[in-house]
């Protein structure tokens, strides 16, 4: 998700992207606006997408606030055509809290309902040749309407106990009261799954509602899988998927010499010893660079620092988020000082596999 996204800038010290299909929401916007009402019609449509999104914003602004008040980390907001979403922590799935992940879901909702609640007496109040009970509700001709239809519509769906949606969060945060995580998941999918089907059953009459039907419906699939994964990958150790035959570089190796030795070897990213100590990790690609750019030189000078270090009885659960985060590609697996394995990318999901063919064998 972050990697089709731009950064655009920061909101209460959290990340706000874009993806790049939003480009292609303001295209259509901008071309089918414009066939009908001209170049005012167009950036009337534009300002209402503005309005939606900025009413998005801030439901998903409610969702980190309340978040990293509960002491969740929040990565970023990335803005997608169909609506947000907030990249949190997955402390949640490590660490499940029924009430912790109630308060984070009914929050976007909430924000969006006091927002309707409070332009639409505003506009009540103060400017009332607004017709608010106008239909359709939302639309170019009348944005003081749309903003406040708007937020009510956004905060109202979001209610519906349609998981992924912040009301079958809910939900699921409540049948986790009375079972463990994954069972709590996938009854609220199933729950999410029958709204799906009978908002595309609904298409019939409304394409963006079989639209949001097909969205949901995937997108509960892919919560359904990630909670089922995580609960797998809390009993899995770094021991039972490290690699324990793997080539290391020395410092005081040269790029020309390290890039030979690379040549021999199927790893991507190299472990850097001096005698029993690690000391630091390089990868393939980095010393390729590194010797186009600035020609040959020592591995000490090129390689990175370490960040992070597990331990063999680590599960996998607790290092998996920092790999591919922030450049990290290699976690090295120390015991008692010493370099014994190292976890990469590249062999995770093959060690993975074997790991549960071997378990699947041993049971038979």
């Amino acid at each position: 998700m972050r990697g089709w996204s731009i950064p655009v800038g920061r909101v209460f010290g959290v990340e706000l992207r874009i993806h790049f299909t939003f480009a292609i929401l303001l295209a259509f916007v901008w071309i089918t606006q414009s066939a009908q009402a001209g170049v005012s019609g167009a950036l009337r449509g534009l300002a209402l997408v503005g309005i939606i999104f900025g009413s998005v914003i801030l439901h998903e602004l409610g969702h980190a606030i309340v978040a990293m008040r509960n002491s969740v980390p929040v990565r970023s907001i990335v803005l997608l055509p169909i609506g947000g979403i907030t990249i949190m922590d997955d402390q949640s799935q490590r660490n499940p809290n029924p009430q912790r992940e109630m308060r984070i879901a009914a929050a976007g909702p909430v924000v969006n309902l006091v927002l309707a609640i409070f332009f639409g007496s505003t506009i009540l109040l103060f400017f009332r040749q607004v017709n608010l009970f106008h239909q359709p509700f939302v639309s170019p001709a009348n944005l003081p309407q749309a903003l406040v239809w708007g937020n009510f519509f956004l905060g109202a769906f979001n209610l519906l106990p349609a998981y992924p949606l912040d009301g079958g969060r809910v939900l699921r945060a409540w049948f986790s009261q009375r079972m463990d995580h994954v069972h709590a998941t996938r009854r609220a999918v199933a729950i999410g799954q029958t709204f799906s089907m009978l908002m595309i059953f609904g298409g019939i009459w409304n394409t963006w509602l079989m639209i949001i039907g097909l969205f949901l419906f995937f997108g509960a699939q892919l919560e359904d899988r990630s909670a089922v994964f995580h609960s797998v990958i809390e009993h899995v150790r770094m021991e039972d998927v490290m690699l324990t035959d793997f080539a290391t570089l020395s410092p005081a190796d040269t790029l020309e010499d390290a890039l030979r030795k690379a040549v021999h070897s199927l790893q991507d990213d190299f472990p850097v010893v001096r005698g029993t100590d690690l000391v630091g990790i390089i990868s393939r690609q980095h010393i390729l660079e590194t010797l186009r750019n600035h020609g040959n030189g020592y591995v000490q000078g090129s390689m990175n620092r370490i960040s992070l270090i597990a331990h063999p009885h680590d599960t996998l659960a607790t290092v998996l988020n920092h790999l591919g985060s922030g450049g990290l590609s290699l976690v090295p697996v120390v015991d008692n000082e010493h370099l014994v394995g190292i976890v990469t990318l590249q062999n995770l999901s093959h060690s993975m596999a074997l790991l549960a063919e071997t378990r699947k064998l041993q049971s038979e």
